[in-house]
């Protein structure tokens, strides 16, 4: 890529960012109530898109070859586990993210 076309792809980055960071306070208004959809979609979509990302990370594991989705079983396990113990999101991901890691590098 030229200069000119790292710029123009740089500046359409920023702009698209910024424009899904600044537009629902422009649409929805401090002195208006927020609409129910808008709530329910904030509490139900984090629960969604874990799920999905779930799926999508286990959709290429074989339990019938290789390590049989052990490490897989395990990390789960221990993201499962941090999460009930210490409610903290960031802490349950890394946790089953190193122990994951950890286990393929060095056990599997």
């Amino acid at each position: 890529m030229t200069i000119p076309q790292q710029i123009i792809t740089i500046a359409i980055c920023v702009l698209g960012t910024m424009l899904t960071r600044f537009l629902p306070f422009l649409v929805f208004s401090s002195k208006k109530p927020t609409p129910k959809y808008i709530v329910y979609l904030g509490k139900a979509l984090p629960c969604a898109v874990f799920g999905m990302l779930v799926v999508y990370c286990l959709k290429n594991v074989s339990i019938l070859s290789g390590t049989h989705g052990l490490p897989e079983l395990l990390a789960i396990a221990v993201t499962a586990g941090l999460h009930l113990w210490k409610k903290n999101m960031l802490l349950s991901i890394a946790g089953g993210t190193i122990v994951y890691m950890l286990l393929v590098q060095l056990v599997f």
